[in-house]
């Protein structure tokens, strides 16, 4: 897990160590002790010196200025999201532990995900499912309120079966909820999640490790999907208002395509047996 009392360092270590000579012009110059760059190099190519650029990293000075972070980051070779995410760990406060509040889903959101004719489910700050329709549970019967998206994305050997693309899946996924938490990392729910994956998955440990961060946003996925085979969809995450992190997140196929077919054939597995059987006798009754 990441040390909390030092979460400037331990970004900053993580992020040098991914970065190759090669990629900002420094010769290799043989054999190195140390995966990407040493931290001479960082300063150097920050404009620092180098006992400065050690205090950050050990946590003795926690307050860079701002043309410093945009010198770090550059030299980093950080997007403008990880840039964000490093001003941010430099600007806060050591979080207060605190008890975790429970999520509600604003119920005019719940009621609309109850509505929609496509794959739809609320994912909390923490990636847990907190509303779900009958179409999201036939995509992946892992995706029911109380579960969490990283717990079976990690472990759950059926979900991760779902998805061919299954090493880049689990990257965005941590990437993302790396962003949705930010320095927020004296949480209990935060601390007992990350806590268990770290135990039990070697690939969320490498994955935490790197520090990745991602804005949850929306994409094209690939499922291998055991009724219906292969499946290539859309998914839109939109925030909801007025909440801390919450996201809904819809699934749906390019119009007129096999796969829009598929996800159809899956919505009608999923409708309740009274529906079918209303819907055939309003007809019936209709003919007179």
């Amino acid at each position: 897990m990441t040390d909390k009392d030092n979460l400037l360092g331990d970004f900053l270590r993580a992020r040098r160590e991914l970065v190759t000579p090669q990629q900002v012009g420094i010769p290799a110059g043989g054999a190195r002790r140390v995966p990407g760059l040493r931290r001479e190099e960082v300063a150097m190519l920050a404009g620092i010196s180098a006992e400065y650029y050690l205090r950050l990293e050990q946590g003795r000075d926690r307050r860079p200025s701002a043309q410093v972070l945009e010198s770090l980051a550059k030299a980093l070779l950080l997007d403008d999201e990880t840039s964000a995410y490093l001003a941010g760990l430099a600007s806060s406060r050591r979080p207060r532990r605190a008890r975790t509040p429970r999520e509600v889903v604003p119920s005019g959101v719940a009621k609309l995900v109850e509505t929609l004719h496509v794959p739809a489910f609320v994912e909390g700050r923490y990636l847990d499912v907190l509303a779900v329709n009958p179409l999201a549970t036939a995509l992946s019967p892992r995706l029911v309120v109380g579960n969490n998206r990283l717990r079976d994305l990690f472990l759950d050997p059926a979900e991760r079966a779902l998805f061919p693309d299954w090493e880049v899946a689990t990257q965005s996924l941590i990437a993302g909820f790396r962003q949705a938490v930010g320095t927020n990392i004296d949480n209990p729910r935060f601390i007992e999640l990350v806590g268990e994956l770290s135990l039990a998955s070697p690939q969320f440990r490498r994955l935490w490790a790197r520090h990745d961060i991602r804005v949850r946003q929306s994409g094209r996925m690939r499922f291998d999907h055991p009724q219906v085979g292969p499946l290539v969809v859309n998914h839109e995450k939109l925030g909801i208002t007025s909440t801390e992190g919450m996201m809904l997140v819809m699934v749906h196929a390019d119009a007129r395509s096999e796969d829009e077919e598929k996800l159809t054939l899956l919505a009608s597995a999923a409708l309740p047996p009274a529906e079918g059987v209303f819907n055939d006798r309003r007809h019936t009754s209709g003919r007179g």
